[in-house]
């Protein structure tokens, strides 16, 4: 801030300034929407042109065959897209549910143990994500013996510590006074709950919908693991079976891939408007 106000007045300094500055910009976003480029644009390649491993940054001609392919490849294509969307609905839901009650009692209710259980809480989001799946295997697959279910893909990911961790920040902004009113008034804390954090907390449960939904949406190990059944995986496992030894279905693959994003884009911009809210609020609105 102090070189900003010094060289102000300096037009060549402030033109240089603002040169880099939206060079770095634009390189950066490059750098993020060249993937998604890259995927739509292989998308539209032929086939054959793409078993081929012929990879091009523009296709020599524009067809949905590709699109074609990916329908007509297997019998489970429908059903692994749909195997994601009540994965991932489930988890955002159950997410936001859980989180906002486990982030209001942290937050706003008084009970032994309290600290002493967040910060448990707080290690244990320190643990990598890597470490806690072996055991975590065993424990799904060999003790409940749940492998190739949809508990077995949901019930790991019911609540996570982020996102408890997320809320509990943010309801610990709304005054206590509201709710020591409604005390007074003679509300129950499912009352208090339901009625004042809910309503007043709508911005951090639409971020946490956007990023968990994103999240399971996304994921391939976990899906990979505990499913062994065609009919049960979802579509990022899915996606592996157009590829082989010696070639890969990569236009077919692609298009998977592209139908696969279009249920992200949807609910980012549907919410897109909270979402910004809930990153950026700083204060509590009446």
């Amino acid at each position: 801030m102090a070189l900003f106000k010094q060289h102000a007045t300096h037009k060549s300094l402030l033109f240089m300034r603002n040169g880099i500055i939206v060079f770095v910009l634009l390189a950066f976003a490059l750098a993020t929407l060249f993937p998604i480029y890259f995927m739509v644009i292989s998308s539209f390649g032929d086939p054959v042109e793409a078993g081929a491993a012929s990879y091009t940054l523009w296709p020599s001609k524009f067809t949905l065959a590709s699109y074609r392919f990916f329908f007509d490849y297997s019998e489970y294509s429908y059903r692994w897209l749909g195997n994601s969307l009540i994965v991932a609905a489930c988890v955002t839901v159950s997410n936001v549910i859980f989180a906002s009650l486990a982030g209001y009692a942290f937050s706003k209710i008084r009970f032994k143990g309290r600290n002493v259980l967040f910060a448990m809480l707080l290690c244990a989001m320190m643990i990598p994500y890597q470490v806690t799946q072996v055991p975590l295997y065993i424990l799904i697959v060999n003790i409940f013996q749940m492998e190739n279910t949809y508990t077995a893909l949901i019930v790991p990911s019911l609540v996570t510590v982020y996102n408890i961790f997320l809320s509990k920040q943010f309801i610990s902004s709304i005054p206590t006074e509201i709710i020591e009113s409604a005390k007074v008034e003679g509300c129950s804390q499912l009352h208090i709950y339901f009625r004042i954090i809910l309503p007043l907390s709508k911005t951090v449960m639409a971020v946490m919908a956007i990023l968990t939904f994103m999240e399971s949406w996304n994921t391939f190990f976990w899906p990979f693991l505990v499913t062994n059944t065609m009919d049960m995986q979802t579509i990022q496992v899915g996606l592996k079976s157009f590829r082989f030894a010696n070639t890969t279905y990569f236009a077919p693959m692609m298009a998977g891939a592209t139908i696969s994003a279009v249920p992200m884009f949807i609910l980012f911009f549907s919410l897109q408007k909270y979402f910004l809210e809930g990153v950026t609020v700083g204060a509590v609105k009446g």
